[in-house]
């Protein structure tokens, strides 16, 4: 009997386990700990991140309002930011979001050092741009950086999960920026150099006017502008192209 209980380590061992991973106190505090849900109360899930303290974390942070929809069940193991041990009312101070955030920095790190592009949602309007969505991790996207040319209506791209490309990161500060357009440039680049490596003189093909000018008008053929001077537009004489 003694050695089928040794076998389910209680919450005390799990305590001592824990700070002998972590080293104290000290260590833990700032930091992502694993926790074992001990209890569900109300809208709160009760972890112990060893040392014998508790902390409450609320189920909606789980992904649950009430614990018919938590996501989080007693004996289950997650990971949480500790931000104090001890607060006033003896309970440690944790959060699962900031963990998630935390773990959101460090995978966007290594997407950022790979100079790769990153998934993201625009979820909202800030002074000068916007806030996106990086799965975890707010950044800010500047309205220059939304598209290659300015855009009226940004509302077709609210909400909309595409990918972004990682100007500055900065963990201290929080501050993230990201660029829609750079990753518009670099898909057009490509474009523009396989759409020059078809074109042939003498073909036909449909294009849209992006802008008129006095001398004429720029259409582009789908990756690359081409000019129609004024006086290639009509057998007839054409005082203005915007005629």
């Amino acid at each position: 009997m003694a050695d089928d209980m040794s076998l389910s380590p209680s919450r005390d061992d799990f305590a001592a386990l824990l700070d002998e991973s972590l080293g104290g106190r000290d260590f833990m505090e700032g930091t992502v700990v694993k926790g074992l849900v001990v209890g569900i109360e109300k809208d709160f899930a009760i972890i112990d991140v060893g040392l014998k303290t508790e902390g409450r974390v609320l189920l909606k942070e789980f992904g649950g309002e009430d614990d018919s929809k938590a996501t989080v069940a007693v004996g289950d193991t997650v990971e949480v930011f500790l931000e104090r041990v001890e607060n006033a009312m003896g309970e440690a101070v944790i959060s699962r979001d900031k963990a998630r955030r935390e773990e959101a920095w460090t995978r966007l790190e290594g997407v950022y050092a790979l100079n790769e592009p990153v998934m993201g949602s625009i979820v909202g309007r800030v002074k000068g741009g916007f806030t996106v969505d990086l799965g975890g991790a707010s950044a800010f996207l500047p309205g220059s950086q939304v598209d290659i040319r300015p855009v009226r209506d940004v509302g077709p791209l609210m909400g909309k999960e595409q990918p972004f490309a990682i100007l500055k990161m900065d963990r201290p500060r929080g501050n993230i920026v990201v660029s829609r357009r750079a990753i518009l440039e670099e898909a057009r680049a490509e474009q523009r150099t396989e759409l020059v490596a078809q074109l042939q003189e003498g073909e036909v093909r449909e294009g849209v006017v992006k802008n008129i000018t006095d001398y004429g008008a720029f259409v582009d053929l789908g990756g690359i502008d081409g000019l129609l001077h004024v006086t290639d537009m009509s057998w007839k004489r054409v005082n203005h192209p915007s005629q």
